[in-house]
This record gives C-alpha cells, structure tokens and sequence, in this order.
C-alpha cells in the first residue's frame, strides 16, 4: 500500500514524540512492505510564531491531500494569553472544521502492567475497555455566544448549546457501526451508552430521540441512555459496564478526560477524529508538556498508539495496527517505562524498545 501522511508536530514536546511515531510507522512500512510518504506542516504555536496565524493554508491544504494526519501538541506559556487574538487551540479547531471532522474516538484500554498506576482500585480497571464518541462540530463550544459585558453584579455573558438533526445522527450512526466490530470476551456484540441531559436541555432530548430511532434502526446492537452527571460517576464505580459511549461535544470533553485518568497516565492514550471516508487526524489526548520540552525524556506512547490506530482506521492495516501495540506491550512487560510510568527510560529508550519489538 501506498499512503501520504502529514505530520504536525506542534509545539513542546510534539516534535519529539511525532519522531518516534514516524519512525514505528516507517519501520512497519518496510516490514510490511507498504510505502509511506511524510509530509511536515506548522501547527499552533510553532505555526503563529512564523505565519502569524494557528493553522497556515499551506497546512490545511497538505492534510485535505493526505490519507491521514499525525499530530503532536499544540500550546504553551509562550501563546498562553486567553485575550489573544490568535491562539494555538484556534489551530486545533480549524483543521477540525477545514477536514470536515466531526467525531473523536478516545479508545480507554488499560495495559496489564500499570494496573496499579491507577487512582482506582485494581478489580475496577482489570479488564476495561471502552472507547469514548465526542461529537465535535456542535454543541455549546460552536452555538450563538455573547462575550461577557457590563460590569460587577451586572455582568452577563451566554453560550448556547445547539444542535441539528443531521449533526446528533451522523456521530451516534457512527457509534452504533463501531460498537458492530466490538466484542467482548463471551463473544457478546457491542453495546452504546448514548450519554445527555435530556431531563433539563432540549438539545438533549433532541439527542435522545434520535438515539432511540437508530437504535431501533440496529437491534443486534444495545442501547442504553445515560445521563451526563450519573454516567461521570459511574466512570468510577463500574467503569467496566461501558463499551462505546457517545455523547455531544462539551460533555464529552469532560468525560472523555475522565475516562482517561483510569489507565493511570495521560501519557499513554491515544485518540482519533474522524469524518466523512477514511481520512483522519490522529493525536495523542495530553498536552504540550512544556515544562520537559526538549528534554528527551517525554512519552511517546500516547502519539504511538495513535499511530496504530492511523494504521487501523484510515488504512486499514489492521495487522499492522496490532504489531505496533504489541511491541508497546512488551516495552512495558521488559520494564522500559518513562518517569511518567514510575520509570527511568527516556524518549530514546523507548524508541529503541519499539523499534527491536516490532
């Protein structure tokens, strides 16, 4: 196979760890015998600094011709001023909207060696596996906003949670498609816990109408309907009860970050958007860590199994998908772990052990 790839290392540690993820899909390339093209684009910060703006049009003409995109971090005290005209987060939002990317997947799969690294109890986290639907185009982040005005108690502001049809159908659709190739170990078929607040919002029970209707449309499939305030607490009750669970945009922000903390560390999570076809944009979920920036010593699993499910997802090489995540697998069986991880190994360790375990 034959594939273009761009790649948007960002700022902090984004130029570090994107390297080693090139460098795993590079080897798979050869291994496999595919051919992968690389492309490197600004983004951010990095992209503010020479462009004056988050996302240059070079960029997001580059990603509109690619097969997948690969993203590091973007952000940092340097930009770090809410006021500010341009921001890097603009960037992040631009390329969303310009590849037309409507839903972030956040697979939640702890590895058996961190168990403990969790703040739950290990018989809580053994055996979780779940994957976290945000939809991203709508909802309170994109609805008619008033920026604040007046002053002391007079002060007001408002941002308004909006919804289409079209919009709530498409990434709930997509949820139900991607709960159809998930089994668990009894050989049971996906279920989808459609997550709102339909007791107090009126997008949200526009939401759970039109969850209810595709999920008559898919009877091999489970639905459940959940709301936003029970479901974050059962993250941390049960959180082996889930399986796929989609939700609008603020919402799932908020529980998609929650869900994360289960695995111990946000180093370790990878996460996908998606859109309309196959192209994607793959991106670790942790920031730009600029306080060991240049350092040598961050974590690159979080952009490896990103890459993994860039192999996965936009390519289709689902083979080559697990190679990836075996080798990291066995990193951490051999005790090659970042301080992160409670370990000593630096960025360059782990780039070795993956490359000798694949």
């Amino acid at each position: 196979m034959q594939a273009k790839i761009v790649v948007l290392p960002g700022d902090g540690i984004g130029p570090e760890i994107t390297s080693v993820a090139q460098k795993l899909l590079g080897a798979v390339a050869q291994k496999f015998g595919h051919s992968f093209s690389f492309e490197e684009k600004l983004i951010g910060g990095a992209a503010i600094d020479a462009n004056g703006t988050a996302l240059p049009d070079a960029t997001l003409s580059a990603c509109k011709s690619a097969d997948a995109v690969l993203l590091g971090a973007v952000g940092g005290p340097k930009w770090d001023d809410p006021t500010a005209k341009v921001r890097p987060e603009q960037g992040l939002l631009a390329i969303r909207k310009g590849l037309g990317l409507y839903a972030n997947l956040r697979p939640v799969r702890g590895s058996k060696q961190l168990l403990d690294s969790s703040p739950l109890k290990r018989e809580l986290v053994e055996g979780v596996d779940l994957l976290v639907v945000r939809e991203l185009t709508g909802g309170v982040y994109f609805g008619k906003r008033g920026e604040p005005q007046g002053t002391g108690n007079d002060a007001y502001a408002f941002d308004t949670m909006e919804y289409t049809g079209s919009e709530i159908r498409r990434v709930v659709e997509l949820s139900f498609r991607l709960a159809r190739g998930r089994r668990d170990n009894e050989g049971r078929p996906g279920k989808v816990t459609s997550v709102d607040k339909a007791n107090v919002l009126a997008s949200s029970r526009l939401w759970r109408g039109i969850a209810t209707d595709i999920g008559r449309e898919n009877p091999g499939i489970e639905l459940e309907h959940q709301l936003v305030d029970s479901c974050a607490m059962r993250l941390v009750t049960n959180p082996g009860s889930f399986d796929v669970i989609v939700t609008e945009n603020m919402f799932g922000d908020i529980l998609s970050d929650e869900a994360a903390v289960l695995t111990g560390s946000l180093g370790m999570l990878p996460s996908a958007s998606l859109g309309e076809g196959r192209m994607g944009l793959y991106e670790p979920i942790h920031g730009s860590a600029p306080d060991i920036a240049g350092k040598g010593v961050a974590n690159p699993l979080g952009t490896v199994l990103s890459a993994a499910l860039l192999l996965r997802l936009s390519l289709g090489l689902e083979t080559e998908a697990q190679a990836i995540e075996l080798a990291v697998e066995k990193a951490l069986e051999s005790g090659v772990r970042s301080r992160d991880l409670g370990g000593t190994a630096n960025t360059v360790d782990v780039e070795k052990a993956l490359l000798q375990n694949l």
